[in-house]
């Protein structure tokens, strides 16, 4: 902890300067002498690698910093950088660019020097296609990059020696472990560890954002196993080691925000046997002792892993963290597997960005985009006629025109999306260094975004409001068909007044029966909406034959989306916040915590192969010796019930307010927004008032 606490002290220092590897990067183009495109990118990726000076912090045990890249330019350099990024353009998040997880279980076990070696297999085997010959060299360009910048910080090591602040043992054993990564795979965790953490920092120098670590306690597993059994390492400091690199994820802060970097632990080995183990505890603890956003854990809980794993992920929760995530491994695995995928790369999937389901090193990156159901029924009401609403004779009958306008509104998405997604010179926007951690490109002599992957490119549509829209629907029953109360057009009228008027008709539409208390007439609505909208992207693919997923998890979308609408049936005013992600609306799950997780395991969401966000809060007190037992039932039969996730806020209503009202009294008061954490008072305050809206939740 003393070196942890250290490298946060040091890290508060900002460095001079924007960020931008750029920079780097256009001086790379600048210099080449290729004369095929790929080979000059590999140039510009070698540029970003090399030229900077390394930095180590004096508190350093696993290397591998972006401060260098943070840099002033010149006008000149300013109009080169232009010039080249116009020649050489990058894909974008909907073209699939970043949010994925590479293969780090081959990158562990062979290393940089076994990974070149494959690209000399596959140059032998593709000898006489000159197009995947010239792929290969830039890819192989872009690894002896990598094995460069291993070098210069083995260097720089050797080089501070001797300086005030540093401790000279950790700095030799920083060079040797560089060192000997040039030569050969890892040979402890500690190498291991040092491999990955390079090549996430080379991923982060190429300015890719939110690149998961993935299932670190398996692919680094068998290193901490092999030097826990020879005395070599200790839980403690293998904590330590994984804590000092977990921390620099931390360092995107200086950028404007954090990264979003997905870890995953626990769940199935490719047998199907739970894989939790020693050094997913140690992960546990890191991420608790960091204390910080940026680590975004997800944990892989299936029926037979322990109570006592469980049990662990809510005491770091307890904290006031809000993470790990708790992701049901059977639904999501369910998920996944309908979607035609070997069982075994089903097994091995892990999470990018905030909780995107994703086959481990086998894929091109996610992306994805908000679809708002609700716009579809605010049509409906707000466009249609008078004489044609009231002309509406049964909930069936408008159902069926609902889902009319469902299926266009999923059509027009999906056309929108793959006119974004499509790339008319993908020759010219090839990714050799992010190729080499993809299944079979290596092999195939393909670019990641053009057939190198074992499979095609996928979408998640994200779907807004299942609560909202479900209480909206209740509504509508309720008040149109069942009690007569009002007529669709009565309705209208006061969506366009924003209920100014009709006070009487807006208590009738809140005092309907909302989603989140078990109540069968409005959980239909969510069940109909998850299985109706699954179909319907099922019909569809993206431009290279991959599936279109849905998604119950809003990021914070919500607000934005009920920024756009005006009032709905639910008894919503105009502009406030849509329902959040997979969650009720909050303040309408009266019925406690036990009722509200009913209704939201209720829907299939095996249909929903991105995967789910239900944000729930607790006070501390849940959290406390002698009460956690009944949270970790609670979220056993949540799960055997098929929740697909749950991520728990345990910070206090009256700690919140405070935080809002003096902001300076909580810089480092971390809580769960959606599908990642962040410190709150960085938050905008309309981010704040729905964290703070969020119904609390006693006991169990």
């Amino acid at each position: 902890m003393n070196l942890l606490n250290g490298l946060k002290e040091e890290m508060k220092e900002r460095p001079q300067g924007v960020f931008n590897p750029h920079l780097y990067r256009c001086r790379g183009y600048n210099a080449s002498a290729a004369g095929y495109n790929s080979m000059i990118r590999a140039d510009g990726i070698k540029a970003i690698f090399t030229d900077p000076e390394p930095y180590i912090y004096k508190n350093d045990l696993i290397v591998g910093s972006i401060r260098p890249y943070y840099v002033t330019q010149t006008e000149e350099e300013s109009k080169m950088i232009a010039e080249y990024l116009s020649k050489y353009p990058e894909r974008n998040f909907i073209q699939n660019t970043d949010h994925f997880a590479p293969d780090y279980f081959t990158a562990v076990n062979i290393g940089v020097p076994g990974l070149i070696a494959k690209i000399e297999r596959s140059k032998a085997a593709h000898k006489n296609e000159k197009d995947k010959l010239i792929f290969l060299d830039a890819m192989e360009t872009t690894l002896t990059a990598l094995s460069d910048k291993l070098i210069s910080y083995a260097d720089k090591a050797r080089s501070l020696i001797g300086t005030p602040g540093y401790d000279d043992g950790r700095l030799t054993l920083i060079a040797e472990n560089c060192m000997a990564l040039t030569k050969k795979a890892p040979q402890n965790f500690m190498q291991g560890l040092q491999l990955v953490w390079m090549i996430h920092n080379c991923f982060v120098s190429e300015c890719r954002y939110a690149m998961a670590i993935g299932r670190i306690d398996m692919f680094l597993y068998p290193l901490y196993k092999k030097d826990i059994e020879n005395g070599t390492l200790t839980d403690e400091f293998a904590t330590e080691l994984l804590a000092n690199a977990f921390l620099k994820i931390c360092e995107r802060r200086y950028s404007g925000g954090d990264d979003v970097v997905n870890i995953c632990i626990g769940g199935v080995d490719e047998e199907g046997n739970c894989s939790v183990n020693g050094l997913s505890y140690c992960v546990l603890h890191a991420v608790r002792n960091v204390n910080l956003p940026g680590p975004n854990l997800s944990a892989r809980i299936t029926p037979d892993c322990p109570d006592e794993f469980l049990d662990e992920c809510l005491k770091v929760i307890g904290t006031g963290l809000g993470y790990p995530a708790l992701m049901n491994d059977t639904v999501n695995m369910a998920a996944l597997s309908s979607k035609g995928y070997d069982i075994k790369d089903v097994r091995n999937y892990c999470m990018v960005g905030c909780i995107e389901n994703f086959i481990t090193g086998k894929q091109p990156p996610w992306s994805d985009g908000r679809f708002d159901p609700i716009r579809y029924l605010e049509d409906i009401l707000l466009n249609g006629d008078e004489k044609t609403l009231d002309g509406i004779g049964s909930m069936e009958e408008f159902m069926r025109l609902y889902e009319r306008k469902l299926s266009k509104g999923v059509e027009d998405y999906v056309n929108s999306m793959r006119a974004a997604s499509y790339v008319p010179d993908p020759e010219n926007r090839t990714s050799p260094f992010l190729s080499c951690f993809c299944d079979f490109c290596i092999e195939r002599g393909l670019d990641i975004n053009m057939g190198g992957s074992k499979y095609p490119s996928v979408h998640g549509a994200a779907l807004m409001g299942v609560g909202t829209v479900s209480d909206c629907l209740a509504a509508i029953e309720k008040v149109v068909f069942d009690t007569e109360y009002a007529k669709l057009s009565e309705i209208r009228a006061a969506m366009k007044d924003n209920f100014e008027g009709h006070e009487d008709l807006r208590e009738a539409c809140i005092s309907a029966p909302k989603y989140g208390n078990n109540d069968e007439y409005v959980d239909k609505y969510a069940v109909w909406y998850t299985k109706t909208l699954s179909d319907m992207f099922d019909n569809y693919t993206t431009n290279d034959g991959g599936a279109v997923y849905t998604a119950m998890a809003a990021n914070t979308s919500n607000i934005p989306a009920g920024k756009e609408l005006g009032a709905t049936p639910d008894g919503r005013l105009a502009g406030k916040p849509l329902s959040d992600a997979a969650s009720p609306t909050y303040g309408c799950d009266k019925r406690g915590v036990t009722s509200t997780l009913l209704s939201v395991s209720k829907p299939d969401y095996s249909r929903c192969a991105c995967g789910t966000v239900v944000n729930q809060k607790f006070t501390p007190a849940a959290f406390k010796d002698g009460k956690r037992e009944k949270l970790l039932k609670l979220i056993r039969v949540y799960f055997d019930r098929g929740g697909q996730e749950i991520q728990i806020n345990s910070t206090s209503r009256e700690i919140l307010i405070d935080a809002m009202a003096h902001p300076e009294n909580y810089p480092s008061l971390v809580v769960r927004v959606s599908g990642f954490s962040a410190v709150f008072v960085t938050l905008c305050r309309e981010v704040q008032e729905d964290i703070l809206s969020r119904t609390q939740h006693e006991t169990v």
